[in-house]
């Protein structure tokens, strides 16, 4: 591995375990055993680094949802499947979320990102609902403004639901991924038919 990729797979570490606000680049370059001059030869700020880290986390999220765009005959298994995976992906960069705030204070330019995928995101999540119609996993007609408010409550859940459970559940890294994910799915449940309701019920309410 290149000392780059170590840098930020140690920060990655360090950030998560130890708090966004209490790392400094001395720490990661003490815990790699190598210069702070070594690391600042990468890179020169820890604001650099997060830039980096959002940028992972943004291309992997980008993969996940080619791969449910592509995916033909989507069915219900395929969403919670599509679901779990974003909450997987979620935990291992849950530093940027659980700090959302400072991030975004010291990192102008990554709000300004944020921003734009806020709005791709929500084109994205449309052409996947309107998929899954013509799937008959969802109903039907579906009004509008419920699809929208669903999009934009999904994507409150999946930006909070880490600080949540770190200040009032408190649930182990596997625990924590299944409870919020079926949270999430339940947000699916009034908009399938009534025979993916019963399948619902059947797999993941049981």
């Amino acid at each position: 591995m290149k000392t780059k990729d170590k840098i930020l797979s140690k920060a990655l570490e360090l950030f998560n375990d130890k708090g966004y606000n209490n790392i400094t680049t001395r720490h990661i370059a003490a815990e790699l055993h190598i210069s702070a001059g070594n690391l600042h030869y990468h890179f020169k700020h820890s604001e650099d680094i997060v830039r980096m880290l959002f940028s992972e986390l943004t291309l992997k999220m980008d993969t996940l949802l080619n791969q449910m765009k592509k995916t033909e005959n989507k069915t219900l298994k395929d969403l919670y499947q599509f679901t779990y995976a974003t909450s997987e992906i979620f935990y291992s960069y849950r530093f940027i979320f659980i700090n959302f705030t400072d991030i975004l204070n010291q990192n102008p330019d990554i709000e300004s990102k944020y921003e734009g995928i806020n709005f791709s995101r929500k084109e994205e999540f449309q052409m996947i609902f309107s998929d899954l119609q013509k799937n008959q996993i969802f109903q039907q007609n579906l009004p509008q403004f419920f699809t929208e408010s669903l999009v934009e409550q999904i994507f409150i859940i999946a930006d909070n639901w880490l600080t949540h459970n770190r200040l009032i559940l408190k649930l182990s890294p596997e625990e924590a991924i299944r409870h919020y994910t079926l949270l999430q799915m339940n947000l699916f449940y009034p908009l399938l038919n009534k025979e993916q309701q019963k399948l619902y019920e059947q797999q993941y309410i049981q």
